[in-house]
């Protein structure tokens, strides 16, 4: 058993703060909390007192991240989505052939992360199945909670000849194979694999059906893209008649283990669909930027019950840090809010009612990505994973700080150098 004595911040639900300024944890050799309580006048003699060293989170949880687009990250943002893909990215996911070439971007990419404070990773891979298994391999090693799926890609017409699945069969194999591969990883208890179809675009009809009953057969989370773009979304609803939740749910690929990146033009039927089959949004504000052509409409999805959490999306969004994305998501919902056309009324000009504050967007990268995924962390309780990041505040308070404006000064400010240490199920790693 371990004791830590600290200043912690965590949000149990969604709009509640808590800050125990003293607080005592103790944390069982299986990593799980036993108890969280204000430290008592007669403190444990071998407890590890972190108060000095800055303020206990709960570690951050990227839901989407594209592991192999890792070497272009913060390059290739100047073209639309779909030519982003075919001159930069499918040739870098490519060299993943080279499995040599995987080891070193994962072990680098995964080690980054750690040192980031991200404790639970969700990861595209890509169709190679040897390189797919070293990124779960290289989370297993280096302690982190991860998702990892290798990609399905099988459509002649959505993927380049030199980087797809040959055919529907070949994706669903290859998939089912890696399924069992991580699942035998000798001392797993940190990496799940994840059924992956990359989006409607690079997938065939048979391999999006196959694929749906694979996550049926293994209880496997399934990841895939959901009406990141209008060149994406228009292209579900030309191919399929119907908007890119309603096809993923006809293919059987909306359950309450799935994860939709971006979900940009989703509209209330959606959500109401996404809610009820209880699958998650991965919300990738940064990314949107460049690649969506519209702002996620958050604060309705939350309003809705949808279960919404953050990722980086590396490499479409230029940042590997977590909380620059929760930002993010503050000034996105501020500007959907607001407008943005300077030529139009100001009442005219947004979407009243869909700013987010800085208690949504801490509870989004912690709690909001653990509940997305049914895991028993991103926050301080009984029977829950210590996983947890001490983080320095950017600056020494020059004067009295509520408890609101330390938090969301360190969420508004905080940098990578900030992360002092991180622990994965009671581990430091």
């Amino acid at each position: 058993m371990q004791a830590f004595r600290a200043d912690i911040f965590h949000s149990p639900e969604r709009g509640r703060i808590e800050r125990i300024p003293d607080a005592l944890l103790s944390v069982g050799d299986d990593g799980a909390i036993l108890s969280v309580a204000p430290c008592p006048d007669t403190a444990p003699p071998d407890l590890v007192d972190l108060r000095a060293h800055g303020v206990l989170i709960p570690g951050l949880v990227d839901l989407h991240i594209h592991a192999p687009q890792f070497p272009q990250l913060g390059t290739a943002l100047d073209v639309p989505l779909e030519e982003w893909l075919f001159r930069y990215t499918f040739p870098l996911e490519a060299r993943y052939a080279d499995l040599d070439f995987a080891t070193r971007v994962y072990d680098a990419l995964v080690r980054r992360l750690l040192a980031n404070g991200t404790t639970t990773a969700v990861y595209f891979a890509t169709i190679h199945g040897p390189a797919s298994l070293r990124l779960a391999e290289t989370c297993l090693a280096l302690g982190q909670r991860a998702l990892v799926g290798r990609v399905a890609m099988d459509h002649p017409e959505g993927c380049p000849e030199y980087y797809r699945d040959a055919d529907p069969e070949t994706a669903i194999r290859d998939t089912a194979d890696f399924i069992d591969a991580v699942r035998a990883l000798p001392g797993n208890s940190l990496v799940e694999p994840v059924v992956t179809p990359r989006f409607i675009p690079g997938c065939t009809d048979e391999a999006l059906k196959g694929l749906g009953r694979l996550a049926a057969e293994t209880g496997a989370p399934v990841q895939t893209h959901c009406s990141e773009s209008d060149w994406e979304h228009t292209h579900v609803l030309d191919r399929c008649g119907m908007s890119d939740t309603h096809a993923l749910d006809h293919f059987g690929l909306l359950t309450r283990r799935t994860v939709l990146a971006h979900s940009g033009f989703i509209d209330g039927v959606d959500m109401d669909l996404i809610r009820a089959r209880g699958s998650g949004v991965a919300h990738c504000p940064l990314s949107n930027s460049y690649f969506a052509g519209a702002a996620f409409p958050l604060r309705r999805a939350l309003e809705k019950s949808v279960r919404v959490g953050l990722g980086t999306d590396i490499s479409g969004g230029p940042s590997d840090f977590l909380l620059d994305v929760a930002r993010n998501a503050v000034t996105a919902s501020r500007m959907l809010e607001s407008g943005v056309d300077p030529d139009r009324p100001a009442a005219d000009r947004g979407r009243p009612g869909s700013r987010i504050d800085f208690r949504d967007a801490f509870w989004l990268a912690t709690t909001g990505g653990a509940d997305v995924l049914d895991l028993p962390v991103g926050f301080f309780a009984e029977g829950r994973q210590f996983d947890a990041v001490l983080i320095r505040p950017p600056e020494p308070a020059l004067q009295p700080m509520s408890d609101d404006n330390l938090l969301q000064q360190i969420l508004m400010c905080a940098q990578p150098a900030d992360i002092q240490r991180t622990w994965v199920a009671g581990r430091e790693v």
